[in-house]
């Protein structure tokens, strides 16, 4: 018993206390606001019950990733990297086809021990992302403004994003390229190539709008300034405003009974239910808890001892802040509908689960430095 004793205040010594807190923390509040979603009847058992699990399972992967040094798991991307591929590509033959989630094909159907539930294997992708870009990004770093290194990383980070959008997954594809660009930026990318790709972008609108979006897409950007054009477009967004609007500065309660229905409360519109329940205070603290966690992770960086950990706190600390900024904007009316979780809060199997792989990283990065005989790095 003392030695297990010891092993825990050993590891509890060594790891960032402060980010697992804050995570388990958000975690835990998630599960009160779901069991709300689910005492009003906008949520079943079995969302909540999914949402633990994965929750569980997912902070059990998180420490053991934690305890292995970080180097090692880069070494094996040539092992899930593939599985992650395959898994996407499964979507495009036995895909469940939008029955899931809106119109996309990112869904696969499991069944394990006579359970069947659905996972979304693009989640797993972004944390397989981050890794083998933070991995290419350290290799060519010393030359990463060379014109053929640069050409290299954009098709690295254009697989995903355009694999991911032939889905149908809009949303996803924006975090992919969230996580591309902040990650390359961090690495100290030259302001020409920024400036070209900015112009590039700007050229693009004008083709994507009237060429490759549908009218589907077209109208859930139109409806965010003018929701008279169509009721049925902007209805879940008029209902999380009315939601936001009627908790007022403290909220009606978590478990009041009655709550202004919004189509996925329990999932991207959650930051509705939040807001109606626990009223302005409540969504300042939920935004201030991802704001501790994505800014402690972001300070990680710093200490990472070398480049590879370094941009794997920014992938992951992109990740987060892309999801959140979008999810926000999404319920505020803010942004068009595209169907993006707001992290650890909205309920989910897959993306709860590939956020602690992510956060398992972070703190493997934390907790081991690479050290040699002229440096003595220190926290």
């Amino acid at each position: 018993m003392k030695k297990i004793a010891s092993a825990i205040t050993g590891y509890l010594r060594a790891t960032d206390k402060w980010l697992l807190l804050f995570w388990v923390g958000a975690s835990a509040v998630s599960v009160l606001f779901l069991y709300g979603l689910h005492a009003t009847g906008f949520a079943s058992e079995d969302t909540v019950t999914m949402h633990i699990f994965s929750s569980g399972l997912g902070l059990a992967a998180a420490l053991i990733i934690s305890m292995i040094d970080y180097h090692l798991l880069l070494k094996l991307w040539r092992l899930y990297v593939p599985v992650c591929l395959i898994l996407v590509g499964m979507t495009f033959f036995a895909g469940l086809g939008g029955t899931v989630r809106g119109d996309n094909m990112a869904w696969l159907n499991v069944k394990l021990l006579g359970q069947s539930f659905s996972i979304q294997p693009s989640e797993f992708l972004k944390i397989a992302f981050i890794t083998t870009f933070a991995l290419h990004i350290a290799k060519v770093k010393e030359e990463l403004n060379r014109l053929p290194n640069i050409l290299a990383l954009c098709l690295h980070g254009a697989v995903p994003v355009l694999i991911i959008q032939y889905q149908g997954d809009s949303g996803s594809a924006l975090i992919f390229l969230g996580i591309f660009l902040a990650m390359l930026f961090c690495a100290g990318i030259n302001w020409r190539y920024i400036l070209a790709a900015a112009l590039a972008l700007a050229a693009a609108v004008p083709i994507l709008w009237f060429y490759i979006m549908t009218d589907d897409q077209k109208m859930r950007f139109l409806v965010v300034s003018n929701p008279e054009l169509s009721e049925s477009y902007a209805w879940q967004q008029q209902q999380a405003i009315s939601a936001l609007g009627y908790g007022g500065m403290e909220g009606t309660g978590i478990f009041a009974g009655r709550h202004i229905y919004v189509a996925e409360a329990y999932n991207d519109f959650i930051f509705s239910f939040i807001g109606e329940s626990t009223g302005f205070i409540g969504c300042l603290g939920v935004i201030v808890l991802l704001a501790a966690i994505s800014f402690k992770i972001l300070y990680n960086s710093r200490l990472a001892a070398d480049d590879e950990g370094r941009f794997i706190c920014i992938g992951l600390f992109a990740m987060i802040v892309c999801q959140t900024i979008i999810n926000l904007g999404m319920c505020l009316s803010l942004l068009p509908v595209i169907g993006v979780t707001l992290p650890l809060f909205s309920s989910g199997g897959t993306s709860v689960l590939s956020l602690y792989l992510g956060l398992g990283l972070v703190l493997s990065v934390y907790g081991h430095p690479k050290t040699d005989l002229f440096s003595d790095k220190r926290r």
